[in-house]
């Protein structure tokens, strides 16, 4: 068979994943060529049999058959399966043994926009060999043959593993309030959380690709409204939302108060390091040194890594860590679970170690100390430029911090700079058309003092603090 060369628009082809506006700079045509080239690298690693699913976007079940189309025609088998969140298909891909996995989700992007996350022989696909596929692609390189396809319907296998390692006490039934946001959770949340101890309250629990009550980032604080909301009107001990494929978890505790992930990590560490001392844990450049020094403290080592979900999965599997996680939302256990992230088995986690406690949830962190922080800030950038910006930014960050006693500068991904009082970061976002931004600080004195600092660094590439996305 011959094939014609396809070339991507450069930009949809990042860090971790494909991702970019259907219509515009994704299309059916770039969805095929995405599945032949995909398909070409499981055939040349010796597989033929690849798990597909999709997310609740309006263009995602257009963009699946184009990638199965694809697949099949390189010669590669394909099982299709129905919409549900992206973990699902990871779930699928390791437990029933696949060659390779093609979730096709815009995650916690705008409707607008849709891509591709892929796992290749368990392992995540991203770096170079997502450039392989645009070489692929450039080239027609593409291998040739006539896949079989077929339907799999693993909602229900998938929530019988979920409810496996749900070990609630069953003499302390909790109140749970759950936000599924309309994304791709609500195709297999109310099932879930019927066959679960305790009380539960579903709010936005319909799938719907217009994200119509809120956007779905549970990282953003507005987009928790709704559920600290819900937590207050029917007492609950827990609130949990989800972004739009599933895999990342947003918490709040009784109180309505935001639970940052980097704080999640540390109660999940105190029953992580019990059973396995000594363990590396893995935390992304974004989370707040009161975490690292949490796990120091237990015994644990603490590691931080670049920021991106296939980025910290390569590096647990590295250091064979039981547990890692991004501020983002994005926790991966290999304790009891499978290594990759997943917001509904995060969530099963989590109400274990609550059931468990002798307090509420606010007790569970009372003891951490208390920073003053903000959340991530994003700021829109051309997306040509941005890696252009961050490193302008982090030459000039290195240069004033040369010569300060105590500062640390930490440059593995973008620029975090350290102070004996607070810290701040500045990267370039993978997902999106922007860069980010976090500060912490002792007081709230030297957050503003690190706050105008960093506001003057900022603007000199015309950027603003005062304006996120």
């Amino acid at each position: 068979m011959t094939f014609k060369p396809h070339h991507f628009d450069p930009t949809i082809l990042r860090e971790y994943d494909i991702r970019g506006i259907v219509g515009k700079t994704v299309t059916d045509a770039d969805a095929w060529a995405i599945g032949a080239s995909f398909g070409t690298m499981v055939r040349r690693a010796g597989g033929h049999r690849v798990v597909v699913g999709f997310d609740g976007r309006h263009s995602s079940p257009a963009l699946s058959a184009a990638v199965v189309k694809g697949l099949r025609t390189v010669g590669v088998d394909v099982t299709r399966l129905p919409l549900g969140p992206t973990p699902m298909t990871y779930f699928t891909a390791k437990d029933r043994q696949f060659d390779g996995g093609i979730m096709i989700t815009g995650s916690h992007n705008p409707p607008e926009y849709n891509g591709f996350k892929m796992v290749l022989q368990n392992k995540s696909v991203f770096g170079d060999m997502i450039q392989t596929i645009g070489k692929l692609a450039a080239a027609a390189d593409w291998e040739s043959g006539a896949g079989a396809e077929e339907e799999l319907d693993i909602r229900g296998d998938y929530i019988n593993r979920l409810l496996k390692d749900f070990v609630i006490n069953r003499e302390k039934p909790l109140r749970v309030a759950w936000d599924a946001g309309n994304g791709a959770t609500a195709a297999v949340l109310n099932d879930l959380v019927a066959r679960m101890d305790g009380e539960h309250f579903v709010i936005y629990g319909d799938v719907d690709g217009d994200f119509p009550n809120h956007h779905p980032d549970p990282t953003v604080d507005k987009n928790l409204i709704d559920l600290q909301k819900l937590v207050a009107e029917k007492k609950c001990d827990i609130g949990i939302a989800f972004d739009g494929d599933g895999d990342r978890i947003g918490v709040v505790d009784e109180n309505g108060t935001v639970i940052r992930c980097d704080m999640m990590m540390v109660l999940y560490c105190r029953e992580i390091l019990k059973k396995h001392p000594g363990a590396t844990i893995v935390g992304d450049v974004k989370c707040s040194p009161v975490m690292f020094s949490a796990i120091e403290s237990m015994g644990g080592r603490p590691l931080m890594w670049k920021t991106g979900h296939s980025l910290i999965k390569t590096k647990m599997a590295e250091v064979k860590s039981p547990l890692s996680g991004e501020l983002s939302g994005h926790i991966f256990f290999s304790d009891s679970w499978y290594g990759f992230d997943d917001g509904l088995y995060c969530a099963v986690r989590l109400l274990n170690i609550l059931s468990a406690a002798a307090g509420p949830l606010s007790s569970l962190t009372a003891d951490l100390p208390v920073l003053c922080s903000t959340p991530e800030v994003r700021l829109e950038v051309d997306e040509a430029r941005k890696f252009k910006i961050v490193d302008s930014l982090a030459k000039q960050a290195k240069k004033d911090a040369a010569g300060q006693d105590g500062v640390r500068v930490i440059d593995i991904d973008g620029i975090r700079v350290e102070y004996p009082h607070g810290w701040w970061l500045l990267r370039a976002s993978n997902t999106q058309n922007a860069v980010t931004i976090r500060m912490e600080a002792d007081t709230e004195k030297n957050l503003t003092v690190i706050y105008d600092s960093v506001q003057a660094l900022i603007r000199t590439e015309a950027l603003d603090l005062t304006n996120p996305l």
